[in-house]
């Protein structure tokens, strides 16, 4: 089996280090990842300039542009192998809700999705060692039947781990998108030569949390598997829209 693994936390995070130890034993793991953080990234494309991987000393590649970029770069020209997965992840935070529009975790998994590969975006909501452990667990037993499971064209599996030990996970539960508030506003500062800045807010507080969505799985000890598409049409809308043109 070969596995391309990304992530959007760049090449050197400890979630992408946990993923390729966990998975390495299933088979043949190429890596390539940002060579920083692009957290927030979401689907961006570097179309300005040339890409330029690196190689690192433990075998991994460092490209210096996004994690769409990463995926791209690696299916469409680097890979000698061509990947049976595409695995995105072990990311350092959760991807629940409205999160998934952001980041760059989900992308990376859509675009090997794009290029016609199963993919998986995985996030651990927090950053315990027992955390990162359980969700490089969670993974490999996710690899290991995903051959079982035929997704529609187009569609991803984001997987949420709770931030503890394996053996404290009360289980698997999938789940829908839940939902947050708007964020706060930007914070106004003044750097030291007086000119204006602004920090973006962090993310909102949970608003559509109830039972069946990822964020209640979360927060109650279980795993979330939300099915995600890139497919963005509304459907259900099409027909009031044309409607409204008088169609």
């Amino acid at each position: 089996m070969n596995l391309l693994l990304c992530n959007d936390d760049g090449v050197t995070a400890r979630g992408l280090t946990v993923l390729h130890q966990n998975l390495q034993r299933l088979g043949r793991c190429s890596v390539y990842a940002p060579d920083r953080n692009c957290t927030a990234a979401s689907s961006a494309l570097t179309l300005n300039r040339p890409l330029r991987p690196s190689r690192q000393s433990n075998g991994f590649y460092a490209i210096d542009g996004t994690p769409v970029d990463c995926v791209h770069l690696a299916v469409n020209a680097l890979l000698e192998n061509k990947p049976d997965i595409v695995i995105s992840g072990i990311n350092h935070g959760a991807n629940l809700g409205d999160d998934v529009l952001y980041s760059g975790t989900v992308a990376a998994a859509l675009e090997g999705r794009f290029m016609r590969y199963p993919a998986i975006a995985v996030s651990l909501c927090g950053d315990s060692e027992a955390g990162f452990a359980a969700a490089g667990q969670v993974v490999v037993e996710l690899v290991r039947k995903l051959d079982q499971l035929k997704l529609p064209p187009g569609s991803v599996l984001n997987v949420n781990v709770p931030n503890r030990a394996y053996d404290d996970i009360k289980g698997i539960k999938v789940t829908r998108l839940g939902h947050r508030e708007r964020p706060d506003a930007p914070l106004k500062v003044v750097d030291p030569r007086g000119r204006e800045a602004w920090w973006i807010a962090p993310v909102g507080k949970e608003q559509d949390a109830g039972e069946g969505t990822d964020f209640h799985a979360i927060t109650t000890g279980y795993v979330s598997i939300t099915p995600l598409q890139y497919d963005q049409t509304d459907h259900n809308t099409l027909t009031q829209v044309q409607h409204w043109l008088g169609d």
